[in-house]
């Protein structure tokens, strides 16, 4: 099967792996231990951070690791209210967030906070003037991601940063689909906090980090931890970190080479298309700057994309109907609600995302399949 589902997740890089395996074999102390073997893990474990840290253009103090980007969203999202630069109770995120941001602001509704959700426009993007008329003396956090995991969009969070900063409110941006194929450190000074994720850059799945400005004092959501100085609790999982080191090391010398193969794929992809392009649309933008060319989030007017997804899953190609977690819960894709298309449509959309081993032979294989199922349907 040719797999065409990168945003999803990617497969385990094999030096990642040797390093995994030789961590957790070699330093498996725990790294909170007082004896010598702890302190080869806690040593390692600060290599790490101290690596990780410099590919952020970070300060490390601020940097902790977690379970993933969805427990990294929740733990920060509730660091920086725990810290806010003023006082109130309303906050502003985009309406094609992570579902780990959405189970959060439902929760924290229920608390009693006011939660505002941004559309984007016809291009997928956050519209600046709009967000900057929703905000209110009482506005205290604003949550965007970087990179929108179904379209690939690249969210202008430079002005929305100048935008919080000028009016004292925390800036959180999910940067799990931009870690590894962007540049973050134009990023990371202007914001409170950003998460990210292991397994989306060939590194293991269940480990991830986020960065908290050093200078916000929050308070843990975890009373009594003692790992990660308190930002969450359980024995910290070096091998892990370590493999994902590794994998963000690998990934951030090849990030130029990957993105021009991406924009050769995705254009290849969109004009093999073109038999059937009066019952295609793609949705994002042609502007280079703001769009990541490895998602492509697409729908074919007439065809459920659930259909189009088994189809092609019979042929041999694995593509997706848009975020895996959402399509855990069987609900369309939060973008299509971003983009305001009607329900039919929704139903109508896929996504297909490259990685560093996709071919253009591949993308051809794939796209002369969609259009004879289209043809055929």
């Amino acid at each position: 099967m040719i797999y065409f589902d990168f945003a999803a997740t990617t497969p385990l890089d094999k030096d990642a792996a040797e390093v995994y395996l030789k961590v957790a074999t070699e330093y498996f102390g725990n790294a909170s231990s007082l004896h010598d073997i702890g302190g080869q893990s806690s040593a390692l474990l600060d290599n790490c951070r101290e690596e990780l840290a410099q590919i952020l253009g970070v300060d490390k103090k601020g940097l902790f690791f977690t379970s993933g980007a969805t427990e990294g969203n929740f733990l920060a999202l509730e660091a920086l209210l725990s810290a806010p630069l003023k006082k109130g109770n309303h906050i502003i995120a985009g309406m094609a967030e992570h579902s780990s941001i959405h189970g959060e602001l439902r929760r924290l509704e229920k608390a009693g906070y006011e939660i505002t959700l941004l559309p984007f426009d016809d291009s997928g993007l956050i519209d600046i003037e709009k967000l900057a008329n929703e905000i209110k003396p009482e506005t205290i956090l604003v949550a965007v991601q970087h990179v929108n995991s179904e379209i690939g969009t690249i969210q202008p969070v430079e002005t929305i940063a100048e935008i919080c900063k000028a009016q004292q409110i925390h800036f959180h941006s999910d940067c799990v689909q931009s870690f590894g194929k962007l540049d973050l450190k134009s990023i990371t000074p202007l914001v409170s906090s950003i998460s990210f994720s292991g397994h989306k850059i060939y590194g293991p799945k269940g480990i991830g980090g986020v960065y908290i400005n050093p200078r916000t004092h929050w308070d843990p959501f975890f009373p009594g931890g003692s790992h990660e100085r308190g930002f969450r609790p359980g024995t910290v999982n070096v091998p892990a970190i370590a493999a994902m080191t590794v994998a963000a090391q690998k990934i951030i010398g090849q990030t130029s080479t990957n993105h021009d193969t991406f924009a050769l794929l995705r254009d290849t992809f969109i004009e093999a298309l073109k038999p059937i392009k009066d019952r295609v649309v793609v949705y994002g933008t042609d502007a280079a700057e703001s769009q990541l060319p490895n998602i492509i989030g697409l729908r074919i007017s007439g065809i459920e994309g659930q259909w189009m997804m088994l189809e092609c899953n019979r042929l041999g190609f694995a593509i997706s109907t848009g975020s895996a977690c959402q399509i855990g819960m069987q609900s369309p894709a939060k973008v299509t609600q971003a983009l305001r298309l009607s329900t039919e449509e929704a139903k109508q959309f896929i996504r297909i995302s490259f990685g560093k081993s996709t071919t253009v032979e591949e993308v051809l294989q794939l796209t002369e399949s969609i259009v004879k199922i289209v043809q055929e349907f």
